[in-house]
């Protein structure tokens, strides 16, 4: 998955003040509209955009730097009470004048636009108000990230960069002091997450950031400053470590991480965006869990005399597709050579797409596979995508994947089975080619920015489960039993994400019943069922974006075959799907029947 995504959009509610207020952009009679009127209404709408999206990015510096728009990366947000009163109160003036637009006079694009601002705002207020993960996510809070990303970015000269970071971290202690006054009753999950991620963090602001200031042309008095401003940063996050540890964890006063159907539905509306609520997805998804089985057993009889010569198929069907998988299983890269095997694999990918001609790809975007940074681990995701955003196109893509290294033999193992030689094959075409990576390239193209800006989790995760399909159809790895058997368990493992958010956050299920419905419905291995308890408790809504926005992407490829018939070209659907940007996929499906 993105993580940029997993931690940016439509997650942080956020203060515009400062936006001026339009009370003049949609005057006039209430009568049937000319064009003029209609490109009048258009033009109004387009200004008003510009505007907000530039105050967006001044009161989040940090996503706008996610964003690849860099004029604020020297602003700290300081999560005080005063702050998100402010933020609440601007949420609903940009209410109210996102409301002084009626939809209907605008364009088909810009009507897509203005529910996804509408989205935005509303998911803010509720989020601030209702949600309120700030006082119960201690891994809410955390530097690292932010400094890393200006760190590394080729977007400014160093010294620049340097500058932004030594401002930034300059009201570290006041950051960090609002964090522990807003955290009241986390939970315990997100707590030990956050002492992970911060321990990380603080190397963030080690080694190599020194040799950075070392090496610059600032001044010595710049120089010194940066040190001292370092040095308490350092002293800032070892303090809230403290807190945590000794204070927050010996306490033992935690909520359950478990939303409950009401927060849960309302998350599921605001981040999903699905034609289908979260109980239809729910139980489409038990649904799907059904067909999967059927095509495993099929594949599964069929593969068994090849793999198991002179041996009789088990009468227990499961057992055929238990043993099968495990010894497709046995095929799999190094502990040490893991991250390696994932590297190679990527130029495959990029020729088999250009071969089959299933859209066009742009060699120009860079692709980077790198080991996972420490503050970005943790949290259950072993492989993950970081996209520079639209206004920092050149940037590189880093493909992060956790190494294996220092891991116990035995769970490294167990890894490995998991992501053996066939699904590794299908996580990278997810993460990487076609999918993830090759959607946000696209995305970054979409002239509307609020599309890229407001990206839907559920389209961006459901094209990369697409993808997988899709390849596999068009007769990647030869479209043998072996790798269809694979995706069937790597698709129900996607199909089981819908189901376990749903039956951990709705109805409660156990840790041991999760990770029994994992390791025999999924037949995952034993440190992928762990892994997938620990992102279910750390994570809401998010599990579920994979099969709801895959059934919605299929689906709709399919009601286009069948219309368009022969002159259906999967090539110009796939472009065209992916020219909106990461809009949620009941627009897309909107705006390509329009057309």
């Amino acid at each position: 998955m993105p993580q940029s995504l997993l931690a940016k959009f439509l997650l942080a509610a956020t203060a515009f003040t400062g936006l001026a207020y339009l009370s003049s952009c949609n005057s006039g009679p209430e009568t049937a509209k000319t064009t003029v009127d209609a490109d009048t209404a258009d033009a109004s709408f387009e200004r008003y955009k510009a505007r907000f999206i530039d105050s967006l990015w001044y009161y989040n510096p940090e996503w706008a730097s996610s964003q690849g728009y860099h004029r604020y990366d020297s602003l700290l947000v300081i999560p005080t009470a005063t702050r998100r009163l402010g933020d609440t109160k601007a949420l609903k003036r940009r209410s109210k004048e996102l409301a002084t637009f009626k939809p209907t006079d605008l364009s088909a694009s810009n009507q897509t636009d203005w529910q996804l601002m509408h989205n935005y705002l509303q998911a803010g207020r509720w989020q601030l108000d209702t949600l309120r993960e700030w006082e119960w996510n201690p891994a809410s809070y955390n530097l690292g990230g932010a400094v890393a990303e200006i760190l590394n970015g080729r977007y400014w000269p160093l010294d620049r960069r340097l500058r932004a970071i030594s401002h930034k971290i300059s009201r570290s202690s006041e950051y960090y002091a609002a964090a522990e006054s807003s955290i009241k009753q986390p939970t315990r999950e997100h707590t030990e997450l956050a002492i992970q991620q911060n321990q990380g963090g603080l190397a963030v602001f080690g080694k190599a950031l020194q040799d950075s200031i070392a090496k610059s042309g600032l001044t010595a008095r710049e120089k010194e400053d940066f040190q001292n401003r370092l040095d308490n940063t350092r002293l800032s996050i070892e303090d809230y470590l403290r807190f945590l540890k000794t204070e927050v964890l010996p306490a033992g006063t935690f909520r359950s991480f478990r939303l409950g159907k009401a927060l849960f539905d309302q998350k599921f509306n605001y981040e999903i965006q699905s034609s289908y609520t979260a109980d239809q997805v729910y139980a489409k998804a038990q649904t799907h869990r059904a067909e999967l089985l059927r095509d495993m057993k099929k594949r599964a009889a069929r593969l068994y005399p090849k793999y198991f010569a002179g041996q009789p198929l088990p009468a227990d069907s499961l057992a055929a597709v238990k043993q099968v998988i495990g010894k497709l299983s046995e095929k799999h890269a190094t502990q040490a050579g893991f991250v390696d095997a994932v590297k190679a694999q990527i130029p495959v990918l990029v020729k088999f797409v250009n071969n089959k001609k299933l859209l066009i790809q742009d060699p120009s975007k860079p692709l980077v596979v790198r080991e996972t940074p420490l503050y970005m681990r943790g949290s259950g995701a072993g492989a993950s995508i970081s996209a520079p955003g639209p206004y920092d196109k050149a940037a590189n893509t880093y493909y992060n994947v956790e190494p294996l290294t220092g891991q116990p033999a035995a769970q490294a193992e167990s890894y490995l089975r998991e992501y053996n030689n066939y699904t590794l094959q299908i996580l990278n075409i997810h993460e990487a080619i076609p999918g993830h990576y090759t959607q946000l390239v696209y995305a970054n193209r979409s002239p509307s920015l609020i599309k890229a800006i407001f990206g839907n989790g559920a389209m961006i995760e459901g094209w990369a489960v697409y993808a997988e399909r899709m390849m596999l159809e068009n007769g990647y790895d030869g479209g043998s039993d072996e790798i269809w058997l694979m995706w069937d368990k790597w698709n129900m493992r996607v199909t089981l994400n819908a189901i376990l958010d749903h039956e951990v956050h709705v109805n409660n299920i156990s840790e041991a019943a999760a990770k029994a419905l994992l390791l025999q419905d999924g037949f995952q291995e034993e440190a992928e069922a762990r892994n997938k308890w620990r992102r279910a408790t750390l994570s809401q809504v998010q599990l579920s974006s994979y099969f709801s926005g895959y059934t919605d992407i299929y689906a709709l490829r399919e009601e286009l075959k069948q219309t368009q018939s022969k002159e259906f070209d999967l090539k110009a659907f796939h472009e065209q799907f992916l020219s909106y940007g990461s809009a949620p996929v009941r627009a897309i499906r909107t705006l390509m029947l329009k057309k």
